[in-house]
């Protein structure tokens, strides 16, 4: 299932730091999720959907680049936002 525009306002609005706030880390990062969430359980159906499975991979090293970004600046939003996603089980 594709992300689709409700959902994605819906998640902007949630992890915004700011009221125009569309492209902080947090936001870009739980955006990430969703979609890494959505091509995980599509892959479990179709587990021979190999370009599927090299854009999941693209966007888990995307979120872990944004993750690293955030530790090196600032390590309690990065510690807000593990926690928030359910990230480092």
């Amino acid at each position: 299932m594709a992300l689709t525009k409700e959902r994605k306002a819906e998640i902007i609005k949630k992890y915004a730091r700011s009221e125009a706030d569309t492209g902080s880390a947090e936001v870009q990062i739980a955006i990430l999720t969703e979609e890494i969430n959505n091509l995980t359980e599509h892959l479990k159906e179709h587990s021979h959907d190999f370009h599927s499975r090299r854009g999941l991979l693209k966007k888990v090293g995307q979120r872990r680049n944004l993750l690293n970004y955030l530790v090196k600046n600032d390590v309690t939003r990065y510690r807000t936002i593990v926690k928030e996603l359910g990230l480092r089980k």
